[in-house]
């Protein structure tokens, strides 16, 4: 309200200054009209009076001078006090905040963080583990392997071979062997090599 009431009066000042210069403006014009007409004592009275209008003047610039001055001092003070008050509220904010979640709190939360995602680590590996549903010795697996081939051997020999006891041979097999059975693999080769004879032929 202080610097409303300032600016009112700056306004004020001015209409006053601006009906003094019309005053100062007449009082011109009016000694110019005496000494045209050889009223040099009227002439002079004129410009006297003008000068005690034109000193008016001055005063009512200096008082809307340090009016200005006392406008602009209380904006800045008032931009100063807005300011203060902006950062104190800032500063109190940042206390409140600082307060709910303190660098102890924060190194602890991420104490916690890092130790879940390690949990999270470890059990996903030990779920991505193979897992074997009967676990041997490949060993043990291998010497039983050899006995099975031993024993076999041991059988074949003891067996006694079917109408070849002079020679002791087994008998000359009188049907066609039959065919050996193809792997996927040569299928596979056998079906891409018909497929590109037929292309070359057409």
């Amino acid at each position: 309200m202080t610097i409303v009431k300032l600016r009112e009066t700056i306004a004020q000042q001015e209409k006053r200054q601006d009906h003094i210069q019309t005053k100062v403006d007449a009082l011109v014009a009016e000694a110019k009209a005496k000494m045209a007409n050889n009223d040099k004592k009227g002439a002079l009275f004129a410009m006297k009076r003008k000068k005690l209008y034109e000193q008016e003047i001055e005063k009512l610039e200096n008082t809307k001078m340090t009016l200005e001055s006392q406008v602009i001092n209380l904006e800045s003070a008032t931009q100063n006090k807005e300011t203060f008050a902006a950062l104190k509220t800032g500063t109190e904010a940042m206390k409140n905040i600082r307060k709910e979640m303190d660098i102890e709190k924060v190194d602890d939360m991420m104490d916690d963080i890092k130790e879940e995602m390690e949990l999270a680590q470890e059990i996903g590996n030990a779920i991505a583990q193979p897992v074997d549903l009967m676990p041997m010795d490949d060993d043990e697996l291998l010497a039983e392997l050899a006995e099975l081939g031993a024993q076999d051997a041991e059988d074949s020999l003891l067996k006694k071979p079917a109408g070849r006891e002079d020679l002791g041979l087994p008998a000359v097999p009188t049907k066609k062997l039959p065919a050996k059975k193809k792997t996927a693999q040569e299928l596979e080769e056998e079906a891409a090599l018909k497929e590109l004879q037929a292309m070359m032929a057409s």
